[in-house]
C-alpha cells in the first residue's frame, strides 16, 4: 500500500467533502497541492478535534497527504510507517528492507496518525497509552513529527 501521489482534485473533492459535512461552504482558497492538501489536514484535524467521525474520503486523502510529507522528509527505506487500511510507506535512510517483514514498523490508526503529523499528540504519549506500534531500533519516527502546523478546531480553513 504505497502512498500515493497527490493529485489537487482529489484533495478538492475530499476537502469539500469535510467542509460540507461541517457544514462549511466549498473552498475557495488555493488549488494546489500544499495548500489544499493542509486545508484537508487541517478540516480532518478539526472534526477529530471536535470529537467527530472525519468523512472518510477525507481522512483517507488527508493520512495518504502526510505519508507523503513524512517520506519526502526522511526518504529512505529503512522503517515502514502504516496506517491501516488506507496507505504506507518505506523512509528514513539506512539499511533498505527488500522482502518479507521488515525490522522497523510503525503502525497507527488513522486518527492517531492525524494527531501525531499534526503535533496535537506526542509520539511517546502515543506509544505509552498503545496508539502506536513501534518495533525495531530505527523506529521512533519522533524526530519528523510534526509535518504540518494546523490551527485547532473553530478555524475557517480559508
Amino acid at each position: 500500500m504505497p502512498a500515493q501521489r497527490q493529485d489537487p482534485q482529489r484533495l478538492l473533492a475530499a476537502l469539500n467533502q469535510q467542509r460540507a459535512a461541517d457544514g462549511l461552504e466549498p473552498w475557495a482558497g488555493q488549488v494546489t497541492g500544499p495548500a489544499l492538501g493542509t486545508a484537508l489536514v487541517a478540516a480532518v484535524a478539526g472534526a477529530a478535534d471536535r470529537g467527530g467521525e472525519p468523512a472518510k474520503v477525507a481522512l483517507r486523502q488527508a493520512v495518504t497527504y502526510l505519508l507523503g510529507l513524512l517520506a519526502a522528509r526522511a526518504p529512505g527505506r529503512t522503517v515502514e510507517v502504516r496506517v491501516p487500511p488506507f496507505a504506507a510507506v518505506q523512509c528514513i535512510a539506512g539499511p533498505a528492507h527488500t522482502r518479507g517483514t521488515p525490522p522497523n514498523v510503525v503502525e497507527t490508526d488513522p486518527v492517531t496518525w492525524i494527531r501525531l503529523a499534526t503535533g496535537r499528540t506526542a509520539w511517546a504519549d502515543a506509544v505509552a497509552v498503545g496508539r502506536v506500534r513501534a518495533s525495531g531500533s530505527r523506529s521512533d519516527i519522533s524526530r519528523y513529527l510534526p509535518l504540518v502546523a494546523v490551527g485547532r478546531a473553530g478555524a475557517d480553513g480559508h
